[in-house]
């Protein structure tokens, strides 16, 4: 009898750790989704609907206008549900983390505060997708870790990109080190 209270005793303890552990890298089947929700069967990405609001905020970064004051461009960055938490705790991207990046064209204006730019009129997406796994490997928007595409404003769903490394990856070769993402730019991944 005592050992069959041991067993079962063993077996809860057990069973309450798995679920524990489950609970606790919720990130982990969130990112997993989210890649599934934005590519179709053969790797081809679309923007995720509703990121906004289901999305979590990085940040915001201002593109200097090289003649004038202000900016000319407005990027603001987006990642799926569990990125920050599972960043924060590990300092890398998750398996199927996806970011999205709205790029604007800035208007700048004087205000009482000085000039001042904002966002105006969006000219596109940016969308990226973390694949340690190399999930996509036919696909030439694939590689490096990532899945990349740009979206123009009127065609959400049909990428202009034909290949990452001449399409994309240009822009972020000084980000290299830090997984191709210029991650000082995104306060909430800082611990």
């Amino acid at each position: 009898m005592r050992a069959k209270g041991l067993v079962l005793s063993i077996s809860v303890i057990v069973g309450i750790g798995i679920v524990a552990g489950l609970l606790s890298h919720p990130a982990d089947s969130q990112t997993v989704a989210a890649v599934d929700s934005i590519a179709d069967a053969q790797g081809n990405l679309h923007v995720p609907a509703e990121y906004r609001t289901l999305y979590q905020y990085l940040g915001t970064w201002a593109v200097a206008a090289s003649q004038t004051a202000g900016s000319e461009q407005i990027h603001t960055v987006y990642a799926s549900p569990g990125v920050i938490d599972e960043y924060r705790k590990t300092g890398k991207f998750p398996e199927g983390a996806v970011l999205v990046k709205e790029v604007f064209q800035a208007k700048t204006d004087r205000m009482t505060t000085g000039t001042v730019s904002r966002e105006d009129k969006l000219e596109g997406w940016f969308v990226m997708v973390k694949s340690i796994t190399n999930k996509f490997p036919e696909n030439k928007l694939w590689g490096d870790g990532w899945g990349w595409s740009w979206f123009d404003v009127d065609k959400p769903t049909k990428t202009t990109s034909t290949n990452y490394r001449a399409d994309c990856q240009g822009c972020h070769i000084p980000a290299k080190s830090t997984d191709w993402i210029y991650v000082r730019g995104y306060p909430p991944l800082s611990k």
